[in-house]
């Protein structure tokens, strides 16, 4: 988690240097996330933030990177799926001059809470969303995430909204 804070704060610091694209939906970018969490059907809440820089590669068309930090109050039992760690690539196509369209495929490692002990489990995390640009450097953020771990632990399921600041 400290390498991540860290990074979050280099990337923040150094924000001023990256030149913003003249494209829309693009440069560093940093914003807060909260939503919906289902694991093993059991509901709960999901809260956290995420960091990110997206490229244009065409008019229409952006590719980029995001890392994410997210807990969750969801349990099922003695277990509490708690602290979530993923870092993502995304593709967007601009569908309006405000709204994009992405989806991101990535690796995901979740911290498992089971009666004063833990482990983590590693998997694939995959989805799609909308940003809808409020001002060329705001944004607000819809999502479905999908997780698979590995050792047949199943899946997790998220719906997410965000708000976030582009620079």
């Amino acid at each position: 988690m400290r390498y991540l804070l860290v990074a979050a704060a280099a990337m923040a610091v150094a924000a001023p240097a990256f030149a913003q694209d003249a494209a829309p939906f693009t440069g560093a970018r940093i914003g807060a996330t909260l939503g919906y969490d289902k694991t093993h059907g059991r509901d709960g809440f999901t809260y956290g933030g995420s960091f990110g820089y997206d490229y244009a590669i065409a008019p229409k068309i952006t590719i980029g990177a995001e890392a994410s930090l997210e807990d969750s109050t969801t349990k099922f039992g003695d277990v509490h799926a708690s602290r979530d760690l993923a870092i993502s690539g995304r593709v967007g196509y601009v569908l309006t001059p405000q709204i994009l369209g992405f989806a991101k495929v990535g690796y995901d490692t979740t911290r498992i809470d089971v009666a004063g002990s833990h482990t983590n489990l590693e998997g694939v995390r995959f989805g799609g969303g909308l940003e809808y640009a409020i001002t060329p450097r705001y944004y607000i953020s819809a999502e479905y995430r999908r997780t698979e771990y590995e050792n047949n632990f199943g899946g997790r399921d998220a719906g997410i909204v965000g708000v976030g600041v582009r620079f």
